[in-house]
């Protein structure tokens, strides 16, 4: 804590939000910035022990304490910016009448009102993207009107910057207002205010994004990319003994995912996991199952213990010799393991660009919000992977996935995608590294900071 410019950042309480903001945190840290990162009370137990001796962290409540068990996503959502706001106030201006005050407060940009909080305490506020920018542009372009709503299957949109995106193409949330109306507004109010803000933080590189970021550039926006922020062991290992975004939801099984893996050969592993919020349908599951057993190949699983009732009597039993199941895992440490050839993910956007920065291959099996869109990158920008081609009703259907893990694990597309990964692979660590695009705006952001 030697710094004397002091910046807290404040980070909506789920595991994908939290771990890119926390390397960002980390960063700032190793530049000599005084950070305080901020979460609620609601996950404030994974955070033990802290993630890094070089960042305070300090929770608040959102009053989760309180909430009924049956609470609906809106009721949620209220419940939260009612407590967080009036608790987020508090603790600003504690810190605020303190030996450093804070110069700035770094929220995560599905909070736009932090940024109000924060300038009337006096002190500024930059919204920080969890998505990548061609989420951002869609989601600003939908709150501006430019996409009419709901998006009628078999339509296609047309944006300045970016591809043609199909139906299937974009985000759930547009396609269907009905289902999610909570989450929607969530998406789009991101963009209600934030051309107030001095700076647009986002978890992605100007090279995987250059047209789009050039787009958001020639608006104007003053955009600064700085990921990807995974933990710096496995991009420039500039920081001390930055092995892990230090914050576990779930208890991942490690003994046991790298223990396999050490007894299994280059590339021959199918890694297959759908995140910390995904759930798949019992008839999916099942699919899911038969299309790993059916492909032949080694495979490792990460089943939420919420999900493991879905899986079939003997599968568990029936597949010992060639797959693994576990509750969580260390994703990182899984996906730089020699033995692991492709990932089947939901495509979040933290695993996309996991996946990238360790250059292994995807089969994109995209469930729901912005992974419809990653996918679409994947496959026809990154050229990085396949992408499952759900049946009528759907659903991914076993001939399906095992065609797709083939593909990838031994096809000639297989090896080209393997190539573009590593490609990928070296310009995220290019980006982090001295003088790379991340780290020059990052330096630069910390230089006004230090100035001001």
């Amino acid at each position: 804590m030697e710094g004397e410019t002091h910046i807290l950042l404040f980070a909506y309480p789920v595991q994908g939000h939290i771990n890119p903001m926390l390397q960002f945190s980390k960063r700032l840290a190793s530049k000599g910035l005084r950070v305080t990162f901020v979460t609620t009370t609601s996950i404030g137990n994974s955070m033990r022990p802290l993630p890094s001796h070089s960042i305070n962290v300090d929770l608040i409540s959102d009053g989760s304490e309180e909430a009924e068990d049956a609470e609906s996503v809106d009721a949620a959502l209220e419940r939260y910016k009612l407590h967080v706001s009036q608790n987020l106030a508090k603790l600003i201006e504690k810190h605020y009448s303190s030996k450093y005050p804070p110069k700035i407060l770094v929220y995560d940009s599905i909070l736009p009102w932090a940024l109000e909080i924060a300038r009337k305490i006096g002190i500024d506020g930059v919204p920080f993207f969890t998505h990548s920018c061609v989420v951002n542009a869609i989601h600003y372009h939908a709150n501006h009107g430019a996409i009419q709503m709901p998006i009628e299957k078999g339509a296609s949109v047309s944006l300045p910057s970016i591809p043609s995106l199909g139906f299937d193409d974009l985000p759930s949330f547009l396609c269907d207002k009905g289902f999610y109306p909570a989450w929607l507004k969530l998406a789009l109010n991101q963009f209600s205010n934030f051309q107030e803000a001095n700076w647009l933080l986002c978890n992605t590189f100007s090279e995987l994004e250059n047209e789009v970021v050039n787009w958001m550039t020639s608006q104007q926006w003053p955009v600064k990319t700085i990921g990807p922020a995974i933990p710096s062991i496995y991009l420039d290992k500039r920081l001390e003994d930055d092995k892990e975004y230090g914050v576990h939801l779930f208890k991942p099984d490690v003994d046991a995912c790298m223990k396999w893996l050490d007894t299994k050969e280059t590339d021959s592993v199918v890694y297959t996991s759908f995140g910390s919020l995904a759930s798949l349908g019992e008839e999916q599951m099942d699919e899911l199952t038969r299309g790993l057993k059916n492909s032949n190949c080694y495979f490792l699983w990460v089943v939420r213990e919420t999900e493991q009732k879905k899986l079939p009597p003997n599968f568990l039993q029936e597949t010992s010799e060639k797959g693994l199941v576990v509750s969580w895992c260390p994703q990182l440490e899984v996906l730089a393991h020699k033995a692991v050839g492709c990932f089947m993910t939901h495509c979040g956007w933290n695993s996309t660009l996991e996946a990238l920065s360790l250059g292994v291959p995807m089969v994109a099996m995209p469930v729901w919000t912005d992974q419809p869109t990653n996918a679409k990158f994947i496959v026809d920008a990154w050229k990085v992977g396949v992408r499952i081609k759900l049946d009528e009703r759907g659903i991914a259907t076993k001939e399906e996935i095992e065609l797709c893990i083939k593909e990838v694990i031994e096809g000639e597309r297989g090896k080209e995608m393997k190539m573009n990964s590593g490609r990928w692979k070296e310009l995220a660590k290019e980006a982090v590294d001295e003088g790379g695009s991340s780290d020059k705006n990052i330096e630069e952001f910390v230089a006004k900071l230090v100035q001001s």
